[in-house]
């Protein structure tokens, strides 16, 4: 007998298992790089309120860096017209209004996986462009002749909040019975949302502008004119996961974060206050 055969044969019989093993792995793995990014573990997309632009990109970075795996997309508009976007079927998993009225609104046609989190409270301010041209000294001077306000549309939560502000300063001394006449008869545009509101007045399109207080704070270009507290009135932000969604325990994990402490810490740091 010529001995070597067995060895060989032994090594050409490891191979092949090997290799079968191998190429048994292969179509997993191209499955899985494969996969659609809205699948990805903690992939969702959050629609939120134009007002939240600036927290939710340090909310996010935050978020992300605790959460290995979570990708958040951020996509920002007025409440209202988000909402109507989800109605239509926008593949968003989370909505966070600048009110609870929209997200309710969601809720009552079946479209949230659960009830409203309210996630925080702001104030209303008058900005004016930093060399401040109408010379607006106080949010009376909004009714003065000649000065220009910018406003937002009617459906837009922050049109609706400064209307209940206009309406009560008009019922603070010193202000004109005619106040919300002569406010209104000042209005030179209505934009989309807050965040084009700032815009036209930082590119002083403007004379004045009521925003929340954050917005105020976060713009380097505009002047903020402070409201008298017993008329401000107090915004409170809610969020739900849409019903839709694909990856309902990412939405609603990242949601609850918001609302606990990590993400009230943020909220706090640009301005935002407790909910109510």
């Amino acid at each position: 007998m010529r001995p070597g055969p067995a060895p060989v044969t032994a090594l050409l019989v490891f191979v092949v298992t090997l290799a079968a093993c191998s190429s048994g792995a292969a179509p997993s793995a191209a499955l899985s790089s494969g996969a659609a990014p809205s699948a990805a573990p903690g992939g969702i997309t959050i629609y939120a309120a134009a007002s939240l632009s600036a927290v939710l990109a340090q909310a996010k970075s935050a978020y992300q860096a605790a959460n290995p795996g979570a990708a958040l997309t951020v996509s920002t508009d007025s409440s209202s017209a988000l909402e109507t976007k989800i109605e239509q079927g926008a593949p968003a998993d989370v909505f966070l209004s600048a009110d609870t009225a929209n997200p309710q609104k969601l809720v009552a046609m079946g479209l949230a996986a659960g009830d409203p989190t309210k996630f925080a409270d702001n104030l209303l301010t008058v900005i004016v462009p930093t060399a401040n041209p109408a010379a607006v000294q106080t949010p009376a001077d909004l009714a003065r002749s000649g000065v220009k306000v910018i406003a937002a549309g009617d459906t837009v939560p922050i049109a609706k909040y400064s209307a209940q502000l206009v309406a009560n300063l008009a019922r603070q001394p010193g202000y004109p019975a005619d106040f919300v006449a002569k406010y209104t008869a000042n209005i030179v545009s209505r934009e989309d949302n807050v965040a084009a509101v700032v815009s036209k007045i930082e590119l002083g399109e403007g004379d004045a502008g009521i925003v929340y207080m954050t917005d105020g704070r976060t713009s380097k270009k505009v002047m903020t004119i402070p409201v008298p507290d017993a008329a401000n009135v107090p915004a409170t932000y809610a969020g739900v996961v849409v019903k839709t969604s694909a990856n309902q325990p990412a939405a609603q994990a990242f949601l609850t974060w918001l609302a606990g402490p990590d993400g009230q810490a943020i909220l706090a740091s640009f301005g935002f206050l407790p909910p109510s």
